[in-house]
């Protein structure tokens, strides 16, 4: 049996399933990090009926290996105690009109499957479907600068993820920068498929189909 099919991933629905993300925070936000305080008030306690978030979680021969967190419709005007700074080319008016956003967060793998990037594109590949399936367009995220386990690389580089600014303050307890990312999320695909990236075929395996016709229209 192949890596990939040992690898699977679930949207967070059970109270069993919370216990199991409660878990991987634990061991990377809280122990590892010390960016929470508390993994129990991170994640809301009804995932079913939820509507303003969806979390995933991704496992490994069944055992709990990462999560990730979705936030559908997020405010993009920036607090002024956060310090945003934003390319010149950045208008948020403009940016609010251009898709529907969805906030992509609270990203942890335990460390030993990091190196496993399967582990990673199966949890991106759930929250894109996700998303594509509720007519969202872009994703908004923060990643650290500088950050021994930053995936700004792995955003920008593999997944194509766009730099629109930074900020100095945020939720989680890390003094680095923040860095500020979109993604709009079609243009990104169209991009892999160009490059005849492999990738591409990954991420959107069993859906692809959607985002074709989204190009179409």
């Amino acid at each position: 049996m192949s890596m990939e099919k040992k690898i699977t991933s679930v949207k967070v629905l059970t109270p069993e399933e919370r216990d199991e993300c409660i878990a991987v925070l634990d061991e990377v936000y809280l122990k590892e990090k010390n960016w929470i305080n508390s993994s129990e008030q991170v994640i809301p306690k009804d995932l079913e009926h939820n509507t303003k978030q969806s979390w995933f979680l991704v496992k490994v021969n069944h055992e709990p290996a990462g999560v990730l967190r979705l936030e559908y419709d997020p405010c993009l005007n920036f607090p002024p105690e956060l310090k945003v700074t934003l390319k010149d080319h950045i208008d948020v008016e403009e940016l609010k009109k251009s898709g529907r956003f969805v906030d992509i967060g609270r990203f942890a793998i335990l460390p030993k499957y990091r190196r496993n990037i399967m582990v990673a594109l199966r949890l991106m590949r759930s929250a894109i479907k996700e998303v594509v399936e509720r007519d969202y367009t872009h994703f908004i995220t923060d990643v650290f600068e500088n950050e021994p386990t930053s995936p700004l690389k792995f955003h920008t580089r593999i997944l194509g993820f766009e730099v629109i600014g930074s900020h100095i303050h945020g939720e989680l307890n890390c003094s680095c920068t923040r860095i500020i990312l979109t993604m709009d999320i079609i243009k990104a695909y169209e991009k892999l498929k160009q490059r005849g990236a492999k990738i591409s075929e990954t991420l959107t395996l069993g859906f692809s189909h959607l985002l074709e016709k989204k190009i179409k229209v």
